[in-house]
């Protein structure tokens, strides 16, 4: 065993309450509870993963008072007894642990604190690093320089500066700031009147208790309200804080069976982890200890007994809020007047702290008169600290546009930990639709109610503000309850995965804030040259228009299909290429597109059809979409759409603005920059090329690469079995098609097509191209044979496409899956890599001094407003960053633009 593994010691006690409440109320068949069980042994299994050398011991608290009760009869007197179905839980975690291998310790007379304190203490004089698994706040007086915390709920480390930047404090202060605001949970009473604000405010400005007590008059000078008073107060109730001292300290020196170095993790006892499994049912569990043939164990949903409250009162309000306080995390949500985040008030807010517990708080129903209805300033003026709190865990469903809504009313939410859209997205990207009802309805087998239940549908649709409060609070804090019973169902599912843990934590939840962000610094449009544009376009729709008319010998509605297809095939007899569903023939693009090559009217109507579309989706468009309080429009990003991982935007879409014709890269030009600034486009180069080399491992690519030659031009000498030198532009434009088109499954047909060869010609190019880069076809070969054995495929980071149809009876679908699973992973590391560059390139700039934003993310890009004397420092350092994202065999290469419009910084 490796010296430099830490002692893992973990608090069972802890684990046993927060598992209980954070898992739905599971039962087994013969109506048995297991929900803790499942929790607490998931926990203590995530750590045997995390900490694979370490010695483990599992410490829960003894029967029975401890001398704490002796120093105060009151200590721990108003916990509630040990719920009737968790008390039945405990032994089974017992066995569990035992037949898992490792020591159980349960101590009498003392709390498994001071055993966890005593052995990290002996650990400490053998020079071995200890980390604490614990969900207490008690326990960062522990913490040290070899001694660290972990939240495996949260996946959260505490070190020693951790607790400073929680605290404000260090560890060694821990133990005053107990004594001085006391615990209620355990009823350690501390000094009446001190808080958590003034005990910060005690420790920081003076010190710690015994300081304090010597230097009370100090403590006037003190800028915190109440300070004058505080010398009295300390006074009065000095015995009180240092009984509350004594309370709060964890023991180091405790009497053992046991001691630091007689932990060792032993054998597992198989066939009793089996049988304890079986009886408990976790069928994931039993097919590790014995491998079967048994599918996924499916959601267990019980009836849940839901208790929601309408808050209407300061009284209920201030209750509810100490509740949120107490919480290791609470869901929270927000009702409001529009699902645009940006024009959104704030109508009322839910928040639920365990499952079937839930509030409404209504601040601004339309009909309501305070007091009927608390007030919105008040009661968001006492969350705001609150939501603030990075260090207080918030979950949500959507939560980047609860954020926007709470920034239009100056709050700024922090501590976003888990979203359960993104949690199911991760989880399974292509399982349906990842909004909240549909994963009530997967998840929790639980029929929600519906917006349209209590606002109606259609024009006379209410908005949130005009809904009765009796209609809208079930509602509402069923979204709260609904969310956070969501998250306890699907976050054990991705905690036990690695990868899909390190994509949820380390890609899409740090991502929510930072595309907030660039939603609401929105990008500024040209709405008069726009106008100008759309004008233009009208006319030569015009043109057109009657160009078709004189073709045709007729007028007709171009945008008809019907009357299309009579002009097409039955006046000018044109050949019918395809047919749709009901026998006529098809005038769709791509048939237009193949008859364009021999005939004028195909070749206008497609025209037309590309300008329409750009005037009604951009040019007349935009200028009213235009925030009228920014000047600016405000896209919205879908992070749960995609089956990739890409991120898709809407209102408008900024990904689909076409850039290969004149007219289209007219539409960019609008994008511009304020004076002062510029726009700074910077993209990643054939990005999806340089992760096909990197997976393939191809000698060909990688060289082509690593010298920083054009791989287009590179691949048409290999193909064309010619010089580079010697390559022409369409030599070069063929080879182009073959790299692109292989990266998305292209066949013989699909690339002759598009170059307008035969198959036969097309399939010679895509023989002599595997010919020359064997490592693109062995990959190929290999990922298909891996995602028809696993039924999914992983990008570089994790994140997992599962293909249902890959093992289709369906030949044609079973091929379509196949293409998927050969480009998935490259288009979603792609996706991983562009997304955690955003964050690194948001985070650098929020950090620094310069005068810069993100405006836009399309594709491979992100775009930014630089302010022009911060040009060549942004420049350089979005390139850097975004080089930097990921690690790859071959170099990742970006390239920025500067330009006063988005166009002009390509």
């Amino acid at each position: 065993m490796s010296e430099q593994a830490p002692v893992v010691l973990v608090d069972g006690s802890s684990y046993l309450y927060r598992a209980y409440h954070a898992l739905p109320p599971l039962v087994n068949s013969q109506g048995e509870p297991t929900g803790a069980v499942k929790g607490v042994i998931n926990m203590i299994r995530r750590l045997i993963k995390d900490y694979p050398q370490s010695p483990i011991a599992v410490v829960f608290d003894a029967k029975g008072k401890t001398f704490r009760d002796d120093l105060y009869t009151e200590y721990k007197a108003q916990r509630p007894p040990m719920p009737d179905d968790l008390r039945p839980q405990v032994e089974p975690i017992f066995e569990i642990v035992r037949a898992m291998g490792l020591p159980l310790l349960v101590e009498e007379g003392v709390e498994a604190d001071d055993v966890i304190g005593t052995l990290a203490a002996q650990a400490e004089e053998n020079g071995r690093p200890v980390v604490i698994s614990t969900g207490d706040k008690d326990m960062a007086q522990l913490v040290n320089p070899r001694v660290t915390l972990v939240n495996t709920m949260t996946s959260t480390l505490m070190d020693v500066a951790a607790v400073e930047e929680k605290y404000g404090f260090g560890p060694e202060l821990m133990i005053d700031f107990l004594a001085l605001m006391g615990d209620k949970v355990d009823n350690i009473p501390g000094v009446p009147g001190v808080g958590e604000k003034s005990a910060k405010a005690l420790l920081q400005g003076v010190g710690g208790l015994d300081t304090l007590y010597a230097n009370l008059e100090s403590i006037r000078e003190l800028d915190f309200r109440g300070a004058k008073k505080m010398p009295e107060k300390l006074l009065e109730h000095k015995d009180m804080a240092y009984l509350s001292y004594e309370l709060a300290t964890i023991k180091l020196d405790v009497p053992l069976h046991v001691s630091v170095g007689d932990i060792a993790v032993g054998e597992p006892d198989l066939e009793a982890l089996k049988a304890l499994y079986e009886r408990m049912e976790f069928k994931t569990w039993i097919a590790e200890v014995e491998p079967t043939d048994a599918g996924q164990a499916t959601p267990v949903a019980e009836a849940l007994a839901v208790e929601y409250d309408t808050v209407l009162t300061p009284e209920s309000f201030d209750a509810w809020l100490e509740k949120l306080k107490q919480a290791e995390v609470f869901a929270f949500d927000t009702e409001t007047t529009s699902l645009h985040a940006m024009e959104a008030d704030i109508v009322g807010v839910s928040f639920a702290v365990e499952p079937g517990k839930a509030a409404y708080v209504p601040v601004a129903h339309d009909y309501l008169e305070a007091p009927d209805q608390l007030d919105r300033n008040s009661v968001l003026s006492a969350l705001q600290p609150l939501l603030e709190d990075a260090s207080r865990a918030k979950v949500g469903q959507n939560l980047k546009y609860d954020r926007n809504v709470l920034a239009n009313h100056g709050i700024n939410l922090r501590g976003i930990a888990w979203d359960t859209m993104l949690e199911s997205y991760v989880l399974n990207s292509v399982a349906g639709r990842h909004d909240m009802n549909s994963l009530a309805e997967r998840y929790l087998n639980t029929a929600t109610i519906h917006f349209e239940d209590i606002a109606g549908k259609g024009a006379k649709q209410l908005t949130f503000n005009q809904i009765k409060v009796e209609d809208a609070a079930p509602y509402a804090a069923e979204d709260a309850d609904i969310t956070l019973r969501l998250h306890q169902a699907l976050w054990p599912q991705l905690e036990q995965d690695d990868a899909l843990r390190g994509v949820l934590l380390d890609i899409e939840m740090p991502l929510v804030p930072v595309l907030a962000n660039i939603e609401r610094n929105g990008a500024l449009v040209d709405a008069n040259q726009l106008g100008k544009h759309s004008q233009e376009l009208q006319v030569r729709l015009t043109e057109l228009e009657r160009e078709a008319y004189a073709i045709a010998g007729r007028e007709f509605n171009l945008a008809s299909p019907k009357q299309l297809g009579t002009i097409l095939f039955e006046e000018l007899e044109l050949p019918v290429v395809k047919k749709t569903k009901t026998g006529a023939p098809s005038t769709a693009e791509d048939v237009l597109q193949e008859l364009a090559l021999n005939y004028p009217l195909p070749k206008l109507l497609l025209e037309h059809r590309s300008l329409a579309k750009l005037k009604s989706t951009y040019t007349d468009k935009l200028p009213k979409m235009i925030n009228p309080r920014t000047g600016r429009i405000h896209t919205s990003y879908h992070q749960a759409v995609t089956a990739t991982g890409r991120l898709s935007s809407s209102d408008p879409n900024l990904q689909n603005i076409p850039i290969r014709t004149e007219q289209g890269r007219r539409i960019r030009k609008a994008f511009v920059a304020p004076k002062g600034y510029k726009v700074v486009a910077a993209d990643y180069s054939q990005i999806e090329l340089r992760i096909m080399a990197h997976l393939s491992g191809d000698e060909g690519l990688l060289n082509a690469f690593a010298q920083g030659m054009d791989v287009h031009r590179a691949t048409a000498a290999e193909v064309f079995a010619t010089d580079v030198d010697k390559v022409t532009d369409e030599m070069r434009r063929r080879a182009k098609a073959i790299n692109f088109g292989l990266i998305y499954g292209m066949s013989a047909f699909g690339l002759g097509k598009q170059l307008g060869l035969g198959r036969n010609e097309a399939q010679s190019y895509i023989d002599r191209y595997f010919e020359r880069y064997p490592g693109v076809a062995r990959y190929m070969e290999e990922t298909r044979a891996l995602a028809h054995e696993k039924g999914y495929v992983e990008t570089l980071m994790g994140r997992r496409l599962y293909l249902p149809e890959i093992n289709a009876r369906n030949k044609m679908l079973q091929q379509a899956a196949e293409r998927t699973a050969i480009n998935a992973p490259m288009q979603g590391t792609a996706a991983d890599i562009i997304k955690k560059a955003m964050v690194v390139v948001s985070q650098w700039l929020d950090d620094s001094e310069l005068d810069a934003k993100l405006v836009m993310q399309v594709h491979d890009e992100l775009v930014l407003e630089v302010a022009e004397a911060d040009l060549d420092a942004v420049r350089q350092g979005v390139e850097q960053r975004m080089e930097a994202a990921a690690e790859l065999a071959v170099p990742l290469l970006v390239e920025a633009g500067v330009g006063n419009n988005w166009d002009e910084a390509h």
